[in-house]
């Protein structure tokens, strides 16, 4: 936490009570998490917040680079510490759970896409989406 107020204040913001509220909820996180989620004190892990307040700040968050947005499907984004996720993600289609990818994991796809279509392609802001171990297994018994 030291290093994200010592970047809040090195772009010239306050550490207001709110951000560190912001910050304490980010990282009783330990990962991806909905403003939500984050708001209202993830069970008791951190503090709760204002959900207006929680948004603006998680705004800044991502504009500083401080926290990333990232969406696994339908539903709210959730919000990570960039310092905290690295490769990126895969998502269920079915039952929406996700998995963070180890550094590099992706980088054969990369590539992939790059000879094909001369896109520089990321995954940071939306995960590969497929489905998962046990949904592929239940398709399996009910065939």
């Amino acid at each position: 936490m030291p290093a994200a107020i010592a970047a809040l204040r090195a772009n010239g913001l306050r550490v207001s009570t709110a951000r560190r509220v912001v910050l304490e909820a980010l990282f009783a996180a330990g990962g991806p998490a909905t403003a939500e989620q984050l708001a209202s004190g993830l069970d008791g892990r951190a503090p709760q917040s204002d959900l207006a307040s929680m948004y603006r700040n998680l705004d800044t968050f991502e504009q500083l680079g401080l926290v990333r947005h990232v969406h696994f499907g339908h539903g709210a984004g959730r919000y990570v510490l960039s310092a905290r996720s690295h490769g990126g993600y895969v998502a269920c289609a079915r039952c929406g759970a996700f998995d963070e990818l180890e550094d590099g994991a992706l980088d054969a796809l990369r590539r992939a896409v790059r000879a094909h279509t001369s896109y520089e392609v990321g995954f940071t802001h939306f995960p590969v989406v497929g489905l998962c171990a046990g949904c592929v297994a239940s398709d399996a018994s009910r065939a």
